[in-house]
């Protein structure tokens, strides 16, 4: 199969594999966004050695797949171990009859979270497999793969013991970006406008798996059904079983999620941790850096000057999804997508969520904006003086002495600018302005589905930026 999007990783992986020392490389990631299929494709399956963890399976059964790998891979034992030391060992010798001067030995272990199992020593000797072994082989080039984010990073490229530092590369797979999207579905045949492949972005994000389940010849609003509403939908139980593979324990995770989810304009961290009970320190920190790994949440600093403190929100499309129309709700129609199209909750959803959208593409926005070559920070922004709540949710600060406040529209034409909303509009600036007490100039940016029709309100908009632009 095509390897679709992921150019940047195909020459990180390339680079990997010419390299002249001994490469270590962690790849981690969310769970169904395609980490097995890029490592498989790219390598066209050319390994040393492969093999895949069990989930949940007792350490013997996980080393009972190990020498079945190793039999596979032309090594027979006659008596398999039932260590990992042992086992280890014998991946070495079969390693070494293998090894050839100038070229790569690729070795991927898939799942490796898996097969750390309580008292089972795997990563002890993993340790010694690389430190006695490996990290002296400018041929080796292991990839260690795992979808429990809190276990690769914890265990592995933060680790603590014999494997500190150990760890030469890491790459972290996210998800298909819009552009990546529309040319999946494409090569799937499913050929959609714009407007269309954003929706189904803002209900399932760029996640492979997910993409994959979308049906040709069928409209957006009836795969959202029948992914998410129709009996044996096979989103129903999703989110569940995406925290409980990611996390060790996702009990705050998920409780940093839920109280998110109801405040989608984000919160300062002290109110965060406040609501979901947890307290300042390095279980929240680290907690708080696992969903960000993983692409749940994001944190940005807020424009008040203050250090340290930062504004998160949750923009993960499927779990925003998730928490609005499907958590607790039962009874639902298996139509109930099609049948409420255009109603106040799904358009207020939409909003938001373009908002979600333009934030993750906001390389393709500085793109359009010719100002992809200066530095910038990005931030938000919320008042602490307007009685109504004034607030910002992207600013881009520019080195230039430019900063560009971004509004973010998701309707079905051109946006028009009216005399309530320019009010609100320059109010909102004027706002800003006195709060913050820049001296840089406020230009208003427009992010729109088709783009804003011209009228007597459209000069306060010094930019725009059309839902085209953010495909790449």
């Amino acid at each position: 199969m095509k390897i679709i999007g992921r150019i940047h990783e195909q020459t990180l992986l390339k680079e990997y594999l010419n390299s002249t020392m001994p490469e270590f490389v962690a790849v981690y990631g969310r769970r169904r966004v395609g980490k097995t299929f890029l490592i498989n494709e790219f390598f066209q399956e050319d390994f040393t050695f492969s093999f895949t963890g069990f989930a949940k399976e007792c350490k013997k059964n996980q080393i009972h797949n190990f020498y079945t790998a190793l039999k596979k891979y032309g090594t027979n034992i006659d008596v398999p171990s039932d260590n990992w030391y042992d086992a280890f060992e014998d991946l070495i010798t079969h390693l070494s009859k293998n090894l050839k001067k100038g070229r790569k030995s690729v070795i991927f272990m898939d799942e490796l979270p898996w097969l750390d199992t309580p008292k089972s020593g795997f990563l002890a000797a993993l340790e010694h497999f690389w430190n006695g072994w490996a990290a002296s082989k400018p041929e080796i080039l292991l990839i260690a793969c795992g979808s429990a984010t809190s276990w690769m990073m914890n265990k592995l490229i933060r680790n603590k013991g014999g494997l500190h530092n150990r760890v030469t590369r890491r790459m972290c797979i996210q998800p298909f970006t819009l552009g990546e999207t529309a040319e999946y579905l494409l090569y799937r045949e499913i050929d959609l406008e714009h407007r269309d492949v954003a929706m189904l972005y803002m209900v399932f994000g760029g996640v492979p798996f997910y993409l994959n389940q979308i049906r040709r010849g069928k409209s957006v609003a009836q795969n959202i059904d029948e992914l998410c509403f129709a009996k044996d939908a096979i989103m129903r139980d999703e989110f569940d079983l995406l925290f409980d593979s990611l996390f060790a324990r996702p009990a705050r995770h998920r409780k940093i999620i839920e109280v998110l989810s109801a405040h989608q304009s984000g919160m300062m961290r002290e109110k965060l941790l406040a609501q979901t009970g947890l307290t300042t320190g390095g279980t929240a920190s680290q907690t708080l850096d696992e969903l960000e790994q993983c692409g749940f949440i994001e944190k940005f600093n807020d424009y008040s000057g203050r250090k340290g403190r930062y504004i998160y929100q949750l923009v993960d499309f499927f779990t925003l999804f998730y928490f609005r129309f499907m958590n607790g709700k039962k009874g639902l129609s298996p139509e109930y997508w099609s049948k409420s199209l255009g109603s106040g909750a799904q358009n207020a959803w939409a909003g938001l969520s373009f908002e979600k959208l333009c934030l993750l593409h906001i390389n393709e926005i500085q793109r359009k904006l010719g100002i992809s070559g200066i530095l910038t920070v990005i931030f938000a922004w919320k008042s602490t003086a307007e009685p109504k709540g004034a607030q910002i949710d992207l600013l881009i600060d520019r080195v230039d002495n430019i900063i560009n406040v971004c509004e973010c529209k998701f309707v079905n034409a051109p946006y028009e600018i009216d005399k309530t909303y320019d009010e609100n509009l320059r109010n909102k600036v004027a706002v800003f302005k006195k709060e913050v007490k820049t001296n840089k100039a406020v230009h208003i940016t427009m992010i729109t589905t088709y783009g804003i029709r011209q009228n007597k309100y459209a000069g306060a908009v010094q930019s725009e930026v059309i839902l085209d632009d953010l495909f790449g």
